[in-house]
């Protein structure tokens, strides 16, 4: 046997050595429950609520979302000119209403005054929303008005512009004083955000995985050292794939499921998508079809 060969071997070996030591010492980080997550079969999140039946964002598109029966909405938040939390996606609200640039360069009035259903067109191109008095609305709002549903809140800004280093204890205010603790859930493609908004909240609010998160939760996955995983995150919500590794895989949901983390994925509008990641143990969907997806649900489930 070569020198190289028992170099190898003996690295091997102290390889396996140190996982089965690492194995028997270290115990997997299980999530503690929260109240909003609880739910017994998948669920669907209008994303926006629902960007085809009506514009998104608007009272229009969330009551018609209610009205199919989702189990609540999947939203994403800004901060606006005098410092309220508007429902809204893009930096820009070109595309969207009648004015033009940042949501931070008007008030909440002034964007609740402008035309919602501006851009908004139907299958035949038509503009059936436009000039008809649809709002923007605030996050105060939707959860006034929605009271029973569950609401997945994105903080978009970035904790490095001026909007994004105060939404974190802003929103925390607005939750508290909403009594929505346990009906809502606080995420961002920010860790930081993330984990800024819990200095305030301290666990009282379901929160996500930034994406820095979800990529080293998978590459704990995928390692042989998945039980040293400490999870940071309370649910993920993610894309179908990572690159080129599938995030929603029997084996990583169930890694997710052990640690008390259930996965929703977004933009899944094909059927038989839907069909294979409920059967792998998918806990629900953010999409812009909820009709679709609550009808697969519907026809594959006890629910």
């Amino acid at each position: 046997m070569g020198r190289k060969t028992k170099v190898a071997i003996s690295v091997g070996a102290a390889g396996i050595a140190a996982w089965a030591a690492s194995k028997a010492v270290a115990k997997p980080v299980v999530r503690e429950s929260k109240k909003a997550l609880e739910f017994d079969n998948p669920i669907v999140l209008a994303n926006r609520g629902g960007l085809f039946g009506a514009p998104e964002n608007t009272l229009s598109a969330f009551t018609n979302s209610a009205s199919l029966g989702v189990h609540g909405f999947s939203v994403d938040i800004r901060l606006t000119k005098d410092e309220e939390i508007l429902v809204f996606h893009d930096e820009y609200i070109d595309d969207t209403t009648n004015l033009a640039g940042k949501v931070a360069d008007f008030t909440l009035q002034e964007l609740k005054d402008s035309d919602a259903g501006y851009q908004f067109t139907d299958e035949n191109g038509a503009y059936p929303f436009r000039g008809k008095g649809e709002k923007l609305i605030s996050l105060k709002e939707l959860l006034d008005r929605f009271p029973h549903m569950f609401v997945s809140i994105n903080m978009k800004e970035s904790p490095d512009t001026y909007e994004g280093s105060l939404m974190p204890s802003k929103l925390w205010r607005l939750i508290e004083e909403s009594s929505a603790e346990d009906r809502v859930a606080v995420t961002s493609s920010y860790d930081e955000q993330i984990d800024r908004f819990n200095l305030y909240a301290q666990n009282r609010v379901a929160t996500g995985a930034g994406d820095d998160e979800v990529k080293k939760s998978y590459a704990a996955y995928a390692s042989q050292f998945g039980h040293l995983y400490n999870p940071q995150a309370d649910m993920f919500q993610a894309p179908e794939k990572l690159g080129i590794f599938s995030l929603s895989s029997e084996g990583f949901i169930t890694f997710l499921s052990k640690l008390n983390i259930p996965i929703y994925y977004k933009d899944i509008d094909d059927e038989n998508a839907i069909l294979s990641m409920i059967n792998n143990g998918a806990a629900g969907f953010i999409t812009s079809k909820p009709e679709l997806v609550m009808q697969v649900i519907h026809e594959n489930t006890s629910e």
